[in-house]
């Protein structure tokens, strides 16, 4: 398979053209895991610094949760966990109580104030 690299500088070999796509091919899949798993919807800073640390904490975050996921043996999805922790943050109950999955699959159905429009 033959791959062809456009670049306007001539001067480069083409191992060195090629190293720098697969270098930039990286960091856009670095990119988009975070914005796939990562919660940022924006960053409070501007300057290099303030982005990797936002960037460093929320990888943080999520690495801590995958070692609790693991350690606890949690079948819930790292993605619902994380969402369960978002909504908890404030309230006063054990940690393992709140990921329990039997606390929010109800046997009971809910009952519709939704009229039926065909009986």
């Amino acid at each position: 398979m033959k791959l062809v690299f456009l670049t306007n500088d001539f001067a480069l070999p083409a191992t060195t053209i090629a190293a720098l796509y697969k270098s930039r091919w990286r960091v856009e899949l670095f990119f988009k895991w975070i914005k796939q798993h990562l919660r940022i919807k924006s960053f409070y800073g501007t300057s290099e610094n303030a982005v990797k640390l936002q960037i460093w904490i929320a990888v943080s975050t999520y690495v801590l949760v995958a070692i609790l996921k693991k350690e606890l043996r949690i079948k819930l999805p790292l993605y619902t966990i994380l969402q369960i922790l978002s909504l908890i943050q404030f309230e006063k109950m054990p940690l393992i109580q709140a990921l329990t999955v039997d606390d929010y699959i109800s046997d009971k159905p809910v009952p519709s104030k939704q009229l039926s429009l065909f009986d």
